[in-house]
């Protein structure tokens, strides 16, 4: 999964990651997560879509992972 949009959307409606741990959106290791692309869980992409007013496709996309036996 990719979630540039996610902090691209968060810049534009000026949601920082200082509000969102300050707010307890979602844990400064989940937001870790994110900024790896790794995977997280569907509560903390829910909290993240009440907060930007969004819906899931908003904020991530997936992308197809290369193949590593190649």
């Amino acid at each position: 999964m990719k979630y540039d949009k996610l902090f691209a959307l968060m810049k534009e409606k000026g949601l920082t990651t200082y509000k969102i741990r300050k707010e307890h959106i979602i844990t400064e290791t989940t937001l870790q997560k994110l900024r790896e692309g790794k995977n997280v869980t569907t509560d903390s992409i829910s909290a993240l879509c009440a907060a930007l007013g969004c819906q899931p496709g908003d904020i991530m996309e997936y992308v197809e992972e290369e193949n590593k036996d190649a």
